[in-house]
């Protein structure tokens, strides 16, 4: 990808670029949806029936097409049984997305499989399960802790699938072949990013990630390891990038950090977390990030800009402070001179005399 202005030169291959990025201004997920308290979220779209014993409500559309029979679909996931409230699964903490091939997914897990089938790419639900579709009459007393005949409640992000074409499941591909896969993912991110579509390309990059998590990373050392990091990280910079321009800083500083994580010492991660951390106001750790990228790329006058920049907003919030504390407080006052009563005495006393002077002297003519 061609090198642009406003960037540290250091990009990766496969990364996107700073003028594609901003020119003003945790695990791979790249933020979670807030919780109402411990129990499932409220929702007030329409109830949408799926099957006898499977609802659906939208809570965010997605795009583009439904995954088919076969295909193979990464999502995000919480589960409560409905009736207690219990959560039993989170897959937003666990930090690593659900794999399910429709058509074979575990029994327990049939009626969420009818919910997933039913979404695109993006989309942001919450479907209601009977016990018949999921845990059963049994329930589960293992992991995860169902209660018998529990109806569950689920909170689903579908994140992106693969059809059948693609082949297979990751678990039964080679290390080529993620990454191979993963890199494919990161290229339709990168397109989708030209355009504009920074949420479609968000998930495209973590469908990329998804395909290189945790368990498989460990297994990896000498240039496999490498080959991989080469698609993994470019995923989470180009991600970060699409955050600044949302601007949702918190969550682009997390993929900046997952990067540094691997390589401390990455241009383009500190230089975007510093542009992050300038925006909500932490003014020491950007500096400190933005220094250590100028170590790196010395004749990159991008970070001395940010500097700069940096420098007059601090100049900025000084002179406002000093305006507002002068406000509350007013002006100093002026001391007041101590009143020198010898001085005072001396000063009556030599009126009182030339007072009488004068008296004796009209007299006297």
């Amino acid at each position: 990808m061609e090198e642009v202005d406003g960037e540290p030169k250091s990009q990766a291959p496969g990364e996107v670029g700073e003028s594609e990025i901003v020119t003003e201004d945790a695990a791979f997920v790249r933020g979670e949806p807030p919780q109402d308290g411990d129990g499932p979220p409220k929702v007030d779209s329409e109830v949408e029936v799926l099957h006898e014993k499977v609802t659906k409500q939208i809570i965010k559309e997605g795009h583009g097409q439904k995954p088919s029979k076969y295909s193979t679909c990464f999502l995000h996931y919480r589960a409560w049984a409905e009736s207690t409230r219990h959560k039993f699964d989170d897959t937003w903490l666990e930090q690593q997305p659900l794999e399910m091939v429709l058509g074979k997914e575990k029994k327990e897990m049939t009626g969420l499989a009818i919910g997933v089938s039913s979404m695109k790419a993006g989309e942001h639900a919450l479907l209601h399960v009977g016990w018949e579709l999921g845990y059963g009459k049994e329930g589960s007393f293992s992991f995860p802790n169902v209660s018998p005949m529990a109806d569950l409640v689920y909170e689903v992000v579908l994140i992106g699938f693969d059809e059948t074409k693609e082949g297979k499941a990751r678990s039964d591909m080679t290390v080529e072949e993620r990454i191979g896969a993963a890199d494919r993912r990161k290229m339709d991110g990168n397109a989708l990013f030209k355009e504009e579509k920074l949420e479609e390309a968000m998930q495209q990059y973590e469908m990329a990630i998804a395909y290189m998590g945790d368990d498989f990373m460990f297994q990896l050392f000498g240039k496999y390891r490498d080959m991989a990091l080469a698609v993994k990280n470019p995923c989470h910079l180009n991600t970060a990038a699409c955050l600044l321009k949302l601007k949702r800083y918190e969550e682009a500083i997390g993929q900046c950090s997952l990067v540094l994580g691997e390589d401390e010492n990455n241009v383009k991660a500190l230089f975007r977390r510093g542009k992050a951390r300038a925006e909500l106001g932490q003014t020491d750790a950007a500096r400190e990030d933005f220094l250590k990228a100028g170590k790196f790329a010395p004749e990159d006058k991008s970070i001395g800009r940010e500097l700069r920049l940096l420098a007059e907003h601090e100049k900025a919030v000084y002179k406002k402070q000093k305006e507002i504390y002068k406000g509350i407080f007013g002006p100093r006052p002026e001391p007041k001179q101590k009143k020198n009563w010898l001085i005072i005495f001396w000063q009556l006393l030599v009126s009182l005399v030339l007072g009488l002077f004068k008296r004796k002297r009209v007299k006297a003519e």
